[in-house]
């Protein structure tokens, strides 16, 4: 598999406007979710960790009683953001509704 290249500026604010709610910050893409209580949070944060196996790239997932931060990057080029990390939270916003996610 080739190393995944880190995208520009340009690239990411593009590839951004197809994710509403995500940002990036301190050389991460984030998206905060608030649920409506403490069971669908963890759910979700069971059902990502599925996906992020089956992608073989993982984020940082953070959960409260009724939220979950998620932050990636892709540590092999640097930390840097890549299609990779763009590709991973599109699976994640495809699963949050259907855990009540806002």
């Amino acid at each position: 598999m080739p190393q995944p290249e880190p995208l520009s500026d340009q690239d990411i604010a593009a590839r951004l406007g197809d994710l509403p709610g995500w940002s990036v910050s301190e050389g991460l893409l984030r998206r905060g979710y608030h649920f409506a209580g403490h069971f669908p949070a963890a759910a979700m944060v069971l059902h990502i960790a599925q996906i992020q196996e089956e992608l073989g790239h993982h984020a940082e997932l953070t959960l409260g009683y009724n939220r979950l931060a998620v932050a990636v990057n892709t540590h092999s080029v640097g930390g840097r953001i890549t299609a990779l990390d763009f590709g991973l939270a599109h699976r994640i916003e495809a699963i949050a509704s259907g855990h009540g996610a806002d």
